[in-house]
């Protein structure tokens, strides 16, 4: 039979584990949000930096803005507008990072359902997240 203090001791562990995971994953989404927004903000910045003219001149603005404006939409696009240091990629990998974040929050909690032992929130979390994943590959935007 199991003892009064080792059951107490049992408890006191996976309320610990518990309260490692949720800081694990408070953390993340702190870094997620904080780094998606300074990379927002920096590619915000050398876009009016490169293109100083978006401050003086409604029409260019309004180029910028517009539905189908300049801004990278395909991984190569993206790609070659980081190596020229391109406000709207950097801002786009931002963007990217912030939708990423919370999926990363399912991930992180998998392996935290594991940590704990929780056999059933691991496989419903494995669900979620591939059925996340699976409306990234299969979205289309038009």
């Amino acid at each position: 039979m199991t003892s009064p203090k080792s059951i107490k001791e049992k408890t006191l562990m996976d309320e610990e584990r518990v309260r490692h995971v949720e800081l694990l994953i408070s953390q993340l989404l702190r870094l997620g949000i904080t780094a998606s927004l300074a990379l927002i903000a920096v590619g915000t910045f050398m876009t009016f930096l490169h293109h100083p003219d978006y401050l003086s001149s409604s029409d260019a603005l309004l180029r910028l803005t517009r539905p189908g404006a300049a801004f990278p939409h395909t991984w190569h696009d993206v790609t070659v507008g980081l190596y020229a240091l391109s406000g709207q990629s950097i801002v786009i990998i931002g963007l990217l990072l912030l939708i990423a974040t919370p999926v990363m929050r399912v991930a992180v909690s998998i392996l935290g359902f594991v940590y704990q032992g929780d056999r059933v929130y691991t496989l419903i979390t494995t669900l979620v997240l591939c059925l996340l994943l699976l409306s990234f590959a299969l979205g289309k935007v038009e």
